[in-house]
């Protein structure tokens, strides 16, 4: 599937996927500079890199937490990197409405973990004939994936990846367990490791998710040790000020030195 995604740079080149971006579109200039930032990274470890965003945020523990700067706002943002850098995106969906608009802005839809077993989404998503990226859900075994992917094959779409993002353990934390990775490949689909969001410790008193960054390495590590086909990652010019989930995000200027790491993990194998 990874060799299949539009404008892909360096997909030939054996490496593993990385999808990497700000939570959310902030404004209209960061995402850009940020996502050149990573371009340059990329290409010179060769590295296929979709830039990551979403243009809505849907899933926020308070009302006054950020959401984005307007849905077709957020989307022609996309559309722009898209365009201008020659790079495939990705975007979370939340409705079937929503997939119909983003696939005309997009490379990928990306269903979110609390929404995976949500079928009408799945299916419409599937129906825009735009490659579905489907997190797991955080309540779900791997296994259990199967029947999400069936949703989207059985509408006509063979064009599924899946993303693992930890398991909830107790209120507020998440823990990653590595089997699920090669579970989930024997479905078929290419498995992203999200580093980041696995590192997320939900439901803080405050109304704001907490995380634990200093793991990032650690994370990321050991899913490219398991097989995984590509890395998940949030990443920001500064965590502490991002609008959304600053909390578990990768500084950008840590970014190289990771896929560096990673990369010498990879060719190990």
């Amino acid at each position: 599937m990874i060799n299949h995604i539009p404008n892909l740079h360096h997909a030939a080149t054996g490496n593993f996927l990385l999808i990497a971006g700000p939570c959310v579109i902030e404004d209209r200039q960061s995402p850009s500079d940020i996502a050149k930032t990573i371009l340059e990274i990329s290409d010179k470890h060769q590295i296929p890199f979709v830039f990551k965003a979403s243009y809505k945020k849907a899933n926020r523990s308070r009302l006054d937490s950020f959401t984005g700067i307007g849905d077709h706002e957020g989307l022609e943002v996309l559309a722009n990197i898209r365009k201008q850098l020659g790079i495939p995106v990705i975007t979370d969906v939340h409705s079937p409405a929503e997939a119909e608009l983003a696939a005309k802005y997009v490379d990928i839809l990306q269903i979110p973990a609390f929404l995976c077993r949500q079928t009408e989404l799945l299916v419409a998503a599937a129906q825009t004939g735009k490659i579905v990226n489907i997190k797991k859900g955080q309540f779900l075994s791997p296994a259990a994936m199967r029947f999400a992917v069936d949703k989207v094959r059985q509408s006509g779409n063979n064009q599924v990846m899946l993303t693992e993002r930890g398991t909830t353990f107790g209120y507020q934390d998440l823990v990653v367990d590595y089997r699920g990775i090669p579970v989930m490949k024997a479905l078929g689909a290419d498995v992203i490791m999200d580093v980041t969001h696995s590192l997320q410790q939900p439901n803080q008193a405050s109304g704001v998710t907490g995380g634990d960054p200093a793991q990032i390495e650690t994370t990321a590590k050991a899913a490219i040790a398991v097989g995984a086909d590509g890395v998940f990652v949030e990443t920001h010019p500064h965590p502490a000020k991002a609008k959304s989930d600053g909390a578990n995000m990768l500084q950008l200027n840590n970014l190289e030195t990771l896929l560096v790491k990673l990369k010498k993990i990879q060719h190990a194998l």
